[in-house]
């Protein structure tokens, strides 16, 4: 059971956060804020960018090092916010302000987590603490950036924090988005010339409404393609030659991203250029020892289709933090005070339960 004082810590940190505007790319000052935190508390911390990181007090090269990891980087504040975002606000047993669903309870959290373990001794894997930057923009300079920095060390498997309900996320889709470019030939729309380059986008859009990827993930359901942006055309009177259109791809673990567009690339003639195949999908082992620890918790486990920074690890991972995701990104975010508590209480009770996996396995 955690200790009413780690609440008051991570709540008090948490409002630090919010009250310190860090948008993606712009996290110095939070940066700052979670390393003196960690200072106070007696851990020695390391910066890369910014990213703060810090190991176990007793780090043990020869044993598998696992990763806690959430973000202090936030998007900007929409224009419907009634309270001021930039201040942390207490009401009706809620926190209120920007970042503090999405992700600061659940970093708070681990970070609180982190320090109740730092100087335990014998512990069966050592624990490395990440807070990193860029997730909200899937950056280069964040999590991406900090697992191959020089001095970071190898992680075996990794637990993100983000808002689940505290439920376990045992696999996550990938994201791909693909610029498409539909070719015509141009004419006076007059005559009978020409071929509109909007009518073959719109063939190959209908084709993508209604194709069905063959594999079916049990927990994370079918690839879903849409069609989201779509341009052409620049006076009334001429055929276009050019149609250009966006597809959102939200891919499951039965795909890398680059076999979908294979798929797409033989069944679309629109040319096709993917922004990125960084953001792939990830799925754990059921038998992997933190599911098992989740299990022997009763905490329920799902498949999340939206994108953290999971998509950037090449270790296995699980997602799981307080909150809830409807409210990331929202006007008015808040996390109820209690869901802090339940917060650490969680990541303690699933790390002990996990020693207990561990000391099972030896």
């Amino acid at each position: 059971m955690h200790k009413e004082s780690d609440f008051l810590e991570a709540r008090s940190l948490l409002s630090q956060l919010i009250a310190c505007p860090s948008l993606s790319k712009e996290e110095a000052g939070t940066a700052k804020i979670i390393q003196d935190f960690l200072s106070n508390k007696g851990v020695q911390s390391e910066q890369y960018l910014h990213n703060i990181w810090a190991k176990n007090a007793h780090f043990d090269p020869n044993k598998p090092s696992i990763l806690l990891n959430s973000h202090h980087d936030t998007v900007k504040a929409n224009a419907s916010w009634t309270f001021d975002p930039w201040v942390a606000t207490e009401m009706d047993g809620k926190l209120i302000g920007l970042g503090s669903n999405d992700a600061g309870a659940s970093l708070v959290c681990l970070i609180q987590t982190f320090c109740s373990f730092y100087h335990q001794e014998n512990l069966p894997f050592n624990i490395v603490l990440a807070a990193t930057a860029e997730e909200e923009i899937s950056g280069k300079n964040g999590i991406e950036a900090l697992i191959n920095a020089p001095n970071f060390p190898k992680i075996d498997w990794a637990m993100v924090g983000e808002p689940t309900d505290c439920q376990l996320a045992i696999a996550e889709k990938g994201l791909m988005v693909i610029d498409a470019v539909a070719h015509g030939k141009a004419g006076h729309a007059a005559r009978n010339e020409g071929i509109n380059a909007i009518y073959v986008a719109m063939k190959d859009i209908q084709k993508i409404e209604n194709f069905q990827f063959e594999k079916i993930s049990p927990v994370l359901g079918p690839v879903k393609t849409t069609v989201t942006i779509i341009h052409a055309g620049k006076q009334h009177n001429v055929i276009p030659d050019i149609c250009e259109y966006s597809i959102d791809c939200r891919v499951n673990e039965c795909y890398t991203l680059e076999e979908i567009l294979d798929i797409l690339k033989h069944e679309l003639s629109s040319d096709l250029n993917p922004r990125s195949i960084r953001l792939q999908p990830s799925r754990i082992d059921e038998n992997h020892v933190i599911c098992q620890a989740a299990k022997a918790l009763g905490i329920s486990t799902f498949g999340s289709p939206t994108l953290s920074d999971q998509s950037l690890l090449t270790c296995p991972s699980v997602k799981i933090g307080p909150g809830h995701s409807g409210r990331s990104h929202t006007a008015d975010e808040f996390i109820y005070l209690d869901e802090i508590k339940q917060g650490i209480q969680t990541y303690q009770q699933l790390l002990t339960q996990t020693i207990i996996q561990y000391q099972h396995k030896s």
